[in-house]
């Protein structure tokens, strides 16, 4: 290799290990600009699913018809039909966390209306707190599925967080140093999508997490 190339290859390689780093660190720049939002909503997230399941538990009525739900609509089905293949069953998983529940309840609500995914998956950690406490009766159980919950529900928070930067950004565009609504929400859709590629991975090691460790304890 000529003296030149190598020159040229020592003056761009730190160039793009630095845009990496910067591309890393933006996402932890949006939560640490956003940390008291971000505290709060995480205690929204886990603290609904926690007043589920105590609710089911002093109300199983409660749980009942939400496992009765669960039947009903094939999702208990689909469940016992995928435990034995794990790999898919991931991807089973992986696509309902961040299609049906990720896009269509928290993030294209949110594009739509200002906040709204939040008020919806609020809706709905509540309403898997009571299947968990109806469907999770094996208490050797809890123990890995309490870190599919941690990683699951992080990356809600953080789809949750990004629909409030959007929603503040719209209505109030000064908050996020633009002059009006068109150009906030242009910003706040900016920062959303970068708390989604962050959300990202903790959707896709919860999904394999969750498929394996349940295919181990049930198929046995």
């Amino acid at each position: 290799m000529s003296r030149k190339a190598i020159a040229t290859k020592r003056l761009i390689h730190p160039n793009h290990e630095a845009r990496h780093i910067r591309l890393l660190r933006k996402p932890f720049q949006i939560i640490r600009a956003n940390f008291r939002a971000y505290l709060i909503i995480n205690a929204i997230v886990y603290g609904l699913v926690i007043i589920g399941m105590v609710a089911a538990l002093i109300f199983p009525n409660l749980g009942a018809t939400q496992l009765a739900t669960l039947e009903d609509n094939g999702t208990g089905d689909l469940v016992r039909s995928l435990i034995n293949n794990p790999w898919l069953f991931a991807l089973t998983i992986l696509g309902v966390n961040v299609i049906r529940v990720g896009v269509l309840s928290i993030v294209l609500p949110s594009l739509i209306v200002p906040f709204a995914g939040i008020a919806i998956f609020a809706h709905r950690a509540f309403t898997i707190g009571l299947s968990l406490a109806s469907t999770t009766s094996i208490p050797v159980v809890w123990i890995p599925h309490s870190l599919t919950l941690l990683i699951e529900f992080q990356a809600y928070a953080l789809l949750m967080l990004g629909a409030y930067i959007l929603g503040r950004a719209w209505i109030r565009p000064a908050t996020i140093g633009t002059r009006n609504r068109r150009q906030g929400y242009v910003r706040g859709l900016q920062q959303l999508g970068w708390l989604s590629l962050t959300a990202l991975p903790l959707f896709i090691i919860g999904a394999i997490w969750e498929a394996f460790s349940l295919s181990y304890l049930f198929s046995r």
